[in-house]
């Protein structure tokens, strides 16, 4: 359900989510009271909702189109200012699923390819996951490379039916903690800094695909935790212990030593995964950076980015662990390194924070 008091954005949205085989449009409004009869009629899987609207704008409609129909994905879609960022930030932690930065002029639309493609992939991705809603029974199968037992807890998840397999975490305590996100990321980078705020003395970066207004307002809202101080990474600046550095939109963040020790960089090479920040960048740095003694946590979010930088590093002895499907927005990342017997951990967002503040002060999962 496409729903914006644009005629222009709302016939285009339409257009080219119809344009795709897989993606049926059900349903449209001009505004947010419109919106609420639609989808209790439809009970759409996505909803494309303008935050700016006249008689009732996105934000106050939110929780109502979650009420009448709870499985719905909704995705936040404004412009690209300072003010829009933080109220789809407000809105995510209302319960929307994702955002969506349309451009800020009608007549831009037609030569937005960037804004068509996420648009595309995240009604896809989002699609997939409310249908999947219900379905999730796979087992883990808790066994190292080497067959050997490493954790009988049952813990949800899959990915198509392929099992997870456990392996060993990393026999050294981290140096530094690595967190990657996507679709459904800053609600739970929010759940996850709560809980260990203050809890934990090495430096956390943070890699969330995000525009850079809205990387901006995330910062601030992260520093709002108890025990949480989170900034934009700034090119050549110091890691502080217990420091949270969050990559700037469109830079990838990395590290690299100097005379003074390991400092943070910012670059605008190519994008990776389709992306800038991308997870993966930051891995490989990492990793040539701190060895072994990297703690990776993979949260929710669409694509495959940071599989790469995870084989890094788990094959230089780190530890990788991942949000469960069950908790997920779009179970993407996470299952990728599941999936592919990278995670010596696969849990629910509630779980996750105990067990970084477990692996960062020394024990054992």
């Amino acid at each position: 359900m496409v729903v914006d008091d644009s005629a222009v954005i709302r016939g285009l949205v339409k257009r080219w989510l119809q344009e795709d085989p897989d993606i049926e449009v059900v349903a449209w409004a001009t505004n947010g009271e419109a919106a609420l009869k639609e989808i209790e009629d439809h009970k759409p899987d996505v909803v494309v909702l303008d935050i700016e609207m006249p008689k009732m704008d996105g934000i106050t409609a939110l929780p109502h189109l979650l009420k009448l129909s709870p499985r719905s994905k909704i995705v936040m879609s404004s412009t690209l200012t300072t003010r829009n960022a933080d109220i789809a930030l407000k809105a995510l932690s209302l319960g929307a699923a994702d955002y969506i930065a349309k451009p800020s002029a009608s007549s831009e639309l037609h030569s937005a390819d960037g804004f068509r493609r996420e648009l595309l992939d995240k009604v896809r991705a989002l699609g997939n996951s409310a249908r999947m809603r219900g379905r999730i029974a796979a087992r883990v199968v808790a066994k190292s490379n080497d067959g050997g037992v490493v954790n009988t807890r049952s813990q949800g998840g899959h990915y198509g039916s392929a099992p997870i397999v456990l392996r060993k975490p990393g026999r050294l305590q981290p140096s530094i903690i690595c967190i990657g996100s996507s679709t459904g990321g800053p609600q739970a980078l929010m759940k996850l800094m709560e809980a260990i705020g203050g809890k934990v003395k090495q430096p956390i970066l943070i890699t969330q695909h995000m525009p850079a207004t809205f990387t901006t307002i995330l910062a601030q809202h992260l520093s709002r935790i108890d025990g949480i101080e989170c900034s934009e990474a700034v090119d050549k600046g110091k890691l502080v212990d217990g420091q949270v550095y969050l990559a700037p939109g469109d830079y990838h963040m990395v590290v690299e030593r100097d005379a003074t020790g390991n400092i943070l960089r910012l670059n605008q090479d190519a994008q990776e995964n389709f992306c800038r920040p991308s997870v993966d960048p930051m891995l490989r740095s990492v990793v040539a950076a701190y060895g072994e003694r990297v703690l990776m946590v993979m949260l929710t979010g669409m694509g495959h980015d940071g599989l790469k930088g995870g084989h890094d590093v788990v094959e230089r002895g780190g530890t990788l662990i991942a949000q469960d499907e069950g908790s997920s927005v779009v179970w993407g990342m996470p299952g990728a390194v599941a999936t592919g017997g990278l995670c010596s951990a696969v849990l629910p967002i509630d779980e996750m924070g105990g067990a970084v503040v477990r692996i960062a002060n020394g024990g054992g999962l």
